[in-house]
């Protein structure tokens, strides 16, 4: 968190608050590690001047073009939150990082866990060329997905969190897809039946843009928690079937919702309605505690 939708929100509200054209007067580094590739002094000699030609998004990244060959890429992590505020305005606790414009505002990046990272290069491609395929473009068709996943010896879900797979995609959006495709989480990838490669193609598309139309989502009520430009919140964890709903019937059949643990992460599914089928559960540990 944040994923594809939320980053997606950050960049429109971006674009619709006309930062596109404004030059960055200077930025502040408040935590050293935000910066990554150069120290903080340089990043912010380097980045003094540069004139904000477009934003964009890849992957999780926001993708901030900029001139004299520059790109800046910023990835929020679990906790990162850019805010638009009047320069001059102190930087609070846990702002790592400030940058003037040259009208009058300031973006404010907000990271109380400290995982949020800033890069300035001139070559993007050295981080997000090794990316996956954007899944809401139409290049990614169900006979990409179905190619890419030939073979595959990994669980559909550890895939699915696999950025150089598909791009954009994280647990929250991964359980939700898995559901709305009757896929079995622990399902060896490379087993999938051509139906359900196309069932979870659409289920990938469908739960990303529910995600994007809901502005993305924003769990429980902390200020760490997602919320984008203007600091409005995301709706969309109103509509999730899955996550986090252990224990809760599913909307489907009335099961109630499963919790496990895949890679590490946790993962909700309904036992009736993503049968496991012939592939065994022994690479997951079964639990009854909400996450």
């Amino acid at each position: 968190m944040p994923e594809l939708p939320e980053v997606e929100t950050v960049v429109r509200d971006l674009r619709n608050a006309r930062v596109v054209g404004r030059t960055i007067r200077a930025a502040a580094v408040h935590w050293h590690r935000t910066v990554t590739g150069m120290t903080p002094e340089r990043f912010a000699a380097a980045i003094r001047g540069l004139r904000i030609t477009a934003v964009s998004r890849r992957a999780k990244y926001i993708v901030i073009t900029l001139t004299r060959g520059y790109s800046l890429l910023i990835h929020l992590r679990m906790t990162g939150q850019i805010h638009i505020l009047r320069r001059g305005t102190s930087a609070g606790p846990h702002d790592r990082l400030v940058a003037d414009l040259d009208d009058g505002r300031a973006l404010h990046f907000r990271d109380t866990r400290k995982f949020g990272r800033w890069h300035l290069l001139r070559d993007p491609q050295l981080v997000l060329g090794k990316l996956g395929p954007e899944p809401l473009e139409k290049a990614f068709t169900i006979s990409v997905l179905a190619r890419r996943l030939q073979k595959k010896k990994q669980r559909i879900k550890t895939l699915l969190l696999d950025q150089t797979f598909i791009a954009g995609v994280g647990n929250i959006y991964a359980d939700e897809a898995l559901w709305h495709a009757g896929v079995y989480p622990l399902r060896h990838a490379g087993t999938l039946r051509p139906d359900e490669i196309q069932a979870l193609h659409r289920a990938i598309r469908v739960v990303l843009r529910r995600g994007i139309a809901a502005r993305g989502t924003s769990l429980g009520e902390g200020k760490a928690n997602f919320s984008s430009v203007d600091g409005r919140r995301g709706r969309h964890q109103e509509n999730v079937q899955v996550f986090r709903r252990t224990g809760r019937p599913c909307p489907r059949c009335r099961t109630p919702i499963a919790r496990i643990i895949v890679g590490q992460r946790s993962t909700h599914f309904c036992p009736h309605c993503q049968p496991a089928g012939p592939d065994p559960l022994p690479a997951a540990r079964r639990t009854s505690r909400s996450a």
